[in-house]
């Protein structure tokens, strides 16, 4: 491990991340990286419990940073 992140994490999950990040929508952000919705939630749940901490707060309108995200 590298500064508390695993192994495992990869740049392409990061590169979700600030797409999400940028877009404030998880949905917004999968068609721009055209990818299924599933899947894109499915990495950043993942890269958050890696990580240990919540990266956005999720609501019906989208996403924001958390400041853990931020």
């Amino acid at each position: 491990m590298v500064d508390g992140v695993g192994e495992y994490m990869k740049l392409e999950t990061l590169a979700y991340f600030m797409e999400v990040g940028h877009a404030q929508s998880i949905n917004k952000a999968a068609k721009h990286l055209q990818l299924p919705q599933q899947t894109l939630s499915k990495a950043i749940i993942s890269l958050e419990t890696e990580l240990g901490v919540q990266l956005f707060t999720r609501s019906a309108q989208g996403v924001v940073l958390t400041e853990a995200g931020a």
